[in-house]
């Protein structure tokens, strides 16, 4: 699933972003007339690398967590400027009291470390180690029980998973350079998580906001220890599977076997916290439906539809209908999404093609002349275009790095021929640059979406005898991560030129960021999957996505017809489901602003998580929600404040709980408790057992 964006409403930034066309009014630069701007050498600092080198090993555990786990993964972007402005701020008032201070902490610095950091991040997203990279491997190919054969499962290795994110990972940082002032001046794209964190960090930079965010820094660290101890007290119960709070069945033992009940997990709550209301209640109706009502009826099929001998993790039995049906709302609410982003970039890019053309030295002088709206364009549009990275750079590194990708990739891949991944990367800029465009519109990147379609693209051309599957899934990474951190790149363009920073120490940053998750992401994802039996569907970490993924690969390869009975007819209307619901989303969008209905239309994206998975994190997340609702009531101004950073400790402590518990694991040390709930016929009968 696509990472979520902020879903809050923050009332400050209405005053902020008075917008006209998406230009703010509200003279913020102002503020900061007499801060001289540092060249970008020195908004690079080591001190800034430091902290984002901490801060991203404890962000790609957060994500690595919620990747094995459902996938559901909020927006992180808050929680790194608050955090980064919050190490750096303590750090250089510490300094400065010992007289020792050379420079100053400025927001140009704040923005490099809240780059680094969600670069890193994304590549434990965009990296596929819960996803693609764990469909090759033997534990998913089993559950699978197709393609099985050696030339369709790769084992897991950090050489070669290292090897292939530095082989992939930096194309796209190359592929959108060139397209930066289009982008960001001429059609003054939005990027709306960019301007909301170049709010948060500019105002983080001001007497007022620097005073908010040491109180917002001190309800983390409340919230944070809480859930950190929680999680630990968790710990003691739970001796063997099956036992503990997060097996506690809330809702009566019949429930809990359908998969309701609340787990008590911290991090799911937080999650909930911040993620849209809609985006929680799509989960929780996806858990009805399909646990509540579809998987029960199909059940009572078993012996006509599917073998009555087949394993509950088959996907020739039970397993087939949710797996399939939850990726055909996945690939039917994708599949539009594409074409929708598609059109709309090719409408607006026609409207600006027909008003009257620019070169790049007309948008400089325009911007420099009468022409400016207010005293913030002006002063940000210099800043932009002080420090240009010449387009011949981007062309010659993008051309560099494809040769390098097309002769590493197939070493790792042999099923993947170079001309396969020539294919790849010369398809890759156009789909980069409609997903960074459409990102810039309405702030979704697609990443995945395009992943999966070259996943069934190249698995169907390469073919099952010859590999198809791995070929499948190699391609999904490399699709992804250039599309992935194009419109990654394109956002951070966006909050540096609302915080002046320069483009070049966005780059780098970035490309430090990037360098830095291609090399902790899979070293973070060994070591959960070597404490933890991660993609078993019963265990604490059953990574869905890694089935899921290859089952995409199952499909380019083998077709339809390995299926289980009416698999097939079941999918195809859910397909058809989730395109009708989005077009009924948009037109409501579009046609009905009256009561805005659009808002209560659910997710299919959303909803199909849940028919693989079950309904108790969705009632965690949902949780979150009531939370925030109910906060809001209260005191909103408060619930928009602080709201972030609980939900932020809440997410950090239990997440992190994660390394001492797989230490823990590792080492052999097991919880001293079991806490296990049995029916009363079922205690009687272990009654009797041991007075016998």
């Amino acid at each position: 699933m696509e990472r979520e964006r902020d879903g809050f409403n923050h009332d400050d930034e209405d005053d902020y972003k008075k917008s006209d066309g998406g230009h703010q009014r509200v003279m913020v630069e102002e503020a900061f007339k007499d801060t001289a701007v540092p060249p970008w050498t020195k908004q690079i600092t080591i001190r800034a690398m430091v902290t984002s080198f901490i801060l991203s090993i404890v962000f790609i555990f957060i994500v690595m967590k919620l990747n094995l786990t459902t996938g559901v993964i909020p927006s992180l972007n808050v929680a790194a400027g608050l955090l980064g402005f919050a190490i750096l701020r303590s750090y250089t008032a510490l300094i400065q009291k010992c007289g020792f201070l050379k420079q100053p902490f400025t927001r140009q610095e704040n923005t490099v470390i809240q780059t680094c950091v969600v670069a890193s991040s994304g590549i434990a997203f965009s990296s596929g180690t819960a996803s693609y990279m764990l469909g090759m491997s033997p534990i998913v190919a089993g559950q699978a029980e197709g393609a099985n054969t050696p030339n369709n499962v790769k084992q897991l290795s950090l050489g070669w998973m290292i090897g292939f994110l530095f082989a992939v990972s930096f194309l796209g940082l190359f592929s959108i350079v060139p397209l930066r002032k289009m982008m960001i001046l001429r059609y003054k794209l939005t990027y709306p998580s960019g301007t909301a964190t170049a709010y948060l960090i500019n105002s983080f930079h001001t007497p007022k906001g620097a005073k908010l965010a040491k109180k917002q820094v001190a309800v983390l660290f409340k919230t944070f220890c809480f859930s950190f101890v929680f999680a630990f007290f968790q710990w003691f119960f739970v001796a063997a599977d099956g036992c503990g709070f997060s097996s506690f069945p809330t809702f009566g033992l019949q429930a809990y076997d359908k998969r309701f009940y609340f787990d008590f997990s911290s991090t799911y709550v937080g999650v909930g916290i911040i993620c849209p209301y809609m985006v929680n209640i799509s989960l929780l109706i996806g858990a009805i439906l399909s646990w509540g009502v579809m998987w029960p009826l199909i059940e009572q099929k078993k012996g006509d539809w599917y073998s009555a001998e087949t394993s509950e993790s088959s996907l020739h039995g039970i397993q087939g209908y949710r797996v399939f049906i939850a990726i055909a709302m996945m690939l039917g609410d994708g599949l539009f999404h594409v074409v929708y982003m598609l059109i709309k970039t090719g409408t607006s890019l026609a409207m600006h093609k027909s008003e009257k053309k620019q070169s790049s030295q007309e948008i400089g002088q325009k911007y420099s002349n009468t022409e400016i709206v207010n005293y913030d364009e002006q002063r940000r549009t210099q800043s932009f275009l002080k420090d240009q990275i010449p387009n011949w750079v981007a062309f010659l590194g993008y051309v560099i790095l494809a040769a390098i990708s097309i002769t590493v990739v197939p070493f790792i891949f042999h099923q993947l021929k170079w001309y396969h991944v020539l294919v790849a990367y010369a398809i890759a800029p156009v789909l980069a640059f409609c997903n960074a465009y459409g990102c810039g519109l309405t702030d979704w990147s697609l990443a995945s979406n395009y992943g999966k379609v070259a996943i069934i693209i190249f698995s169907s051309w390469v073919g099952l005898d010859n590999g198809g599957v791995i070929a499948g899934l190699a391609s999904c990474g490399v699709m992804m991560s250039i599309v992935s951190t194009a419109s990654d790149l394109m956002q951070d363009f966006k909050t540096g030129y609302l915080t002046l920073a320069s483009p070049r120490s966005m780059f780098f940053s970035q490309v430090f960021g990037t360098a830095m998750g291609c090399i902790m992401s899979p070293l973070i994802f060994w070591f959960f999957y070597k404490a933890y039996s991660v993609g078993d569907p019963e265990g604490s970490y059953p990574a869905p996505y890694g089935l899921m993924y290859r089952g995409i690969s199952l499909l380019g390869v083998e077709g339809i017809d390995s299926l289980p009975k009416n698999c097939v007819k079941l999918s195809i209307i859910f397909f058809c489901a989730a395109i009708a619901t989005n077009i009924l989303t948009e037109l409501l969008r579009r046609y009905e602003t009256k009561y805005g209905l659009c808002r209560f239309i659910p997710s299919p994206m959303c909803m199909a998580i849940p028919f693989y998975l079950g309904a108790y994190f969705a009632i965690d997340m949902c949780l979150g929600s009531l939370i925030l609702y109910l906060w809001r009531r209260k005191n909103k101004q408060k619930a928009n404040d602080f709201a972030p950073a609980v939900a932020s400790g809440l997410i950090c402590g239990d997440s992190l709980w994660g390394v001492p518990s797989a230490i823990l694991a590792l080492s052999g040390v097991k919880a001293p408790i079991c806490m296990k709930f049995l029916s009363s016929s079922v205690n009687d009968k272990v009654d009797a057992f041991l007075a016998g």
